[in-house]
């Protein structure tokens, strides 16, 4: 609700005071109380592990010898593609891989596969035969350590121009960090406790005035808004999963028997799937649209398969 009044209008449902003469953007996004499922894969499906950006996600289906050639590992796009364009998963090896792993590069175009047999390094855009892959056992520690360089350079880039205490901040207490896709926020948990002060970078007109939190606690998880110096506390505790959703507004919580999508402060939750699924496999699709999640719809005698969510 808001009241309109001379001097301005005044939000009563976030409490946020809109100043006269000054424009402040607004963006609404809808999401549906009544989700769709619809299956993505026929076979049982395993591990589902997706690539940095979302924009793939790597799965494997159980072996099946009497469907040898619907075994392996997969990878499917979760990008719209233009008419005419498969969006159909691709195989990108085959054989028996139950008790494999399988990870990204930081650019999403390799998968380092570790299988019984040895570690294997392929392309996540080709399919490579099991009598073709190459062992990198050898160098696989080579590998992971020139990856992680990466995603260091990188992160270094990102947080470069903030202000120097936010700098400090990231570089010593914080676990985990993650960068909305338009790179404006950040999503981070507390490896340890620290104040930030006030005003770090100069308020502008129509800047938000919605509660913020500048004590960060262990294990709690926030929302750092770079372009108005304002940080959320969108977790308290270790429950669930938390990844942004595609619009850089939005937060995705995958918890047991529960997948809620939040504003990136931490309000107007919104539960878009509730029932069994294996937590906390849940992956937005880039177009904002769908999540991908691996559930047996509650049937505990089969195993999993994977299905797109339609939340929009």
């Amino acid at each position: 609700y808001v009241i309109i009044t001379k001097e301005g209008f005044y939000d009563l449902e976030k409490r946020l005071t809109i100043e006269k003469e000054v424009v402040t953007e607004a963006d609404a996004s809808l999401f549906r109380t009544a989700a769709s499922l619809t299956p993505l894969s026929f076979s049982p499906s395993i591990e589902p592990v997706a690539s940095p950006d979302f924009a793939k996600i790597a799965y494997a289906t159980l072996f099946d010898p009497s469907q040898p050639e619907k075994s392996g590992l997969w990878v499917i796009d979760t990008l719209n593609l233009p008419l005419g364009f498969s969006r159909d998963p691709r195989r990108i090896s085959d054989g028996d891989l139950k008790d494999a792993s399988w990870q990204f590069s930081p650019n999403g175009r390799e998968i380092l596969l570790t299988t019984k047999q040895g570690v294997f390094l392929m392309d996540s855009g080709n399919f490579t035969a099991q009598a073709e892959r190459v062992n990198v056992a050898s160098r696989k520690l080579e590998i992971l350590s020139t990856w992680e360089k990466e995603r260091e350079t990188k992160l270094n880039a990102q947080i470069r121009n903030l202000p120097d205490e936010i700098v400090d901040l990231f570089n010593r207490k914080i676990s985990q960090i993650l960068f909305s896709p338009d790179e404006k926020m950040i999503l981070y948990t507390a490896s340890g406790s620290a104040t930030l002060s006030q005003n770090l970078i100069k308020q502008l007109p129509g800047a938000s005035t919605q509660k913020q939190e500048r004590t960060v606690e262990e294990h709690h998880t926030y929302i750092y808004d770079i372009k108005e110096d304002r940080n959320f506390l969108v977790n308290d505790n270790l429950g669930g999963s938390l990844v942004w959703f595609p619009t850089s507004r939005h937060l995705i919580l995958a918890e047991e028997d529960k997948i809620t999508v939040m504003d990136y402060d931490g309000t107007n939750r919104q539960t878009v799937y509730s029932g069994s699924y294996v937590s906390p496999h849940a992956y937005p699709f880039v177009n904002t649209s769908k999540l991908l999640i691996l559930t047996n719809l509650g049937a505990n005698s089969s195993p999993p398969n994977l299905y797109s969510l339609s939340i929009k």
